[in-house]
């Protein structure tokens, strides 16, 4: 079946030669990236060819770079939808041509959320980073690990709902034998309090290189979880040359963990930790203070995604869509790096 959303019409060539000297970072993005690959991932599990009406269904390649516009622009999906109908540089990047027709925000939102179901956003994650680190902008020497509290998008209110017991027939029995509390409909969410302050949402670990601060791995999990616990899991696929040091705040200190990274080769960069009446030695806190050096690359990556990727509060509902959109701005958030890099 024939491509009409993204053959060139005598517009796209005219626009192409206009824009000629003036590019941005979209531009290096298409640059920096071979989207055959991409298209491979996404076809092998998305095979929509039609639409509920009979057309033809928008290709997945420019269907998956709206999402990432939406990360780097900040648009909801009816934001979006207006946008690419009035950014020609939208358009350019994307790969839509002209004078095709273009999704609307319910095609976009059914695109992201099919993604979703078919498990496709790890392999595009995974592809994205291959690919940046042949040009030689990731260099693996070593990584950090942290993680941060994201607010869940709904305001948490207290609702206590009251479950009567079936009294075998005794009808004149009125009372209540057990009640379940609820604060939103947002049920993967729970509460933590860092300091003196309770939040109410989710947690993100993330995993990011100590060179450049590209994000390496994460996920997200309730705010309860504790950060030692995902250590293992944050582990998974990073692939260091042995002898990297993995970097660490306290709160991942137990003897797991280092044990994990000896196993696995890598070198403990875990912070110390005291115990009661076992202070620090004087060298545990020489070392803790050269690592905290060096911690500062996840935390401007994870300062950088709630302020300019609005990952401080989650967009969508349930841990399912939360890691979606983790992943999403993680790619995002590597390509403008990319791009960036590439540009100077």
């Amino acid at each position: 079946m024939k491509d009409t959303f993204t053959t060139p019409t005598f517009a796209d060539y005219f626009v192409e030669i206009r824009k000629q000297s003036r590019k941005n970072f979209l531009d290096d993005v298409n640059r920096l990236i071979d989207w055959k690959p991409i298209e491979k991932i996404l076809k092998k599990k998305y095979r929509k060819v039609a639409s509920a009406d009979g057309r033809p269904a928008y290709p997945p390649v420019p269907m998956f770079k709206l999402l990432l516009l939406q990360r780097w622009y900040g648009l909801s999906d009816p934001g979006l939808e207006d946008a690419l109908s009035d950014r020609i540089s939208f358009i350019r990047f994307s790969g839509f041509s002209l004078g095709s027709t273009l999704p609307d925000h319910s095609t976009i939102c059914r695109f992201r959320n099919t993604c979703m179901e078919l498990d496709i956003y790890e392999k595009l994650f995974g592809e994205i980073n291959r690919q940046i680190e042949s040009h030689g902008l990731l260099v693996k020497e070593g990584a950090i690990i942290d993680a941060t509290i994201v607010e869940s998008s709904r305001r948490p209110r207290k609702v206590i709902e009251v479950m009567r017991e079936d009294r075998c027939g005794n009808e004149s029995s009125q009372e209540p034998s057990s009640h379940q509390i609820t604060y939103s409909d947002d049920h993967d969410a729970t509460w933590v309090r860092k300091g003196k302050k309770p939040y109410y949402g989710y947690k993100t670990h993330v995993v990011v290189d100590t060179k450049e601060g590209f994000i390496l791995n994460g996920h997200v999990t309730p705010a309860h979880v504790a950060d030692t616990t995902e250590f293992e899991n944050l582990m998974e696929n990073l692939f260091l040359p042995d002898t990297s040091p993995v970097c660490a705040d306290k709160g991942y200190a137990s003897q797991k963990n280092r044990d994990l990274l000896a196993a696995r080769g890598y070198e403990d960069a875990i912070m110390h930790k005291a115990a009661r009446g076992k202070p620090l030695t004087f060298f545990q806190r020489f070392i803790n203070r050269i690592i905290s050096a060096f911690r500062y690359r996840v935390e401007q990556g994870m300062g950088t995604l709630k302020k300019h990727y609005g990952f401080a509060r989650m967009r969508y509902l349930g841990l399912k869509k939360g890691n979606m959109e983790f992943l999403l701005i993680a790619m995002a958030f590597n390509l403008k790096k990319a791009a960036r890099m590439i540009e100077t």
